[in-house]
């Protein structure tokens, strides 16, 4: 059996070596497009909390505002009702 020619041979190493590098970047990059998952899944996960904190706190707001109209229309009844006492 003939040797094959040492063109051949370098070639086949060269390709086993670029074949070894795409296995590794394609791992580095595999970590590296979970990392950015991972971030994104926290991130993600802050905004909804950031968005049901500005929900309660809206809610909060809203009931605040019918509140304090139903203690100006009391306010009011309740002058009322004391100028209609004194007369």
């Amino acid at each position: 059996m003939k040797t094959p020619p040492e063109s051949f041979l370098i070639f086949k190493e060269e390709l086993r070596k670029a074949q070894i590098e795409k296995e590794r970047l394609k791992k580095e990059y595999e970590i590296k497009l979970s990392e950015v998952n991972k971030e994104l899944a926290r991130l993600k996960e802050q905004i909804k909390s950031q968005q049901d904190m500005m929900r309660t706190t809206l809610e909060y707001a809203s009931n605040l505002e019918v509140r304090l109209e139903q203690f100006r229309q009391e306010v009011c009844r309740s002058e009322e009702q004391r100028k209609k006492s004194f007369y």
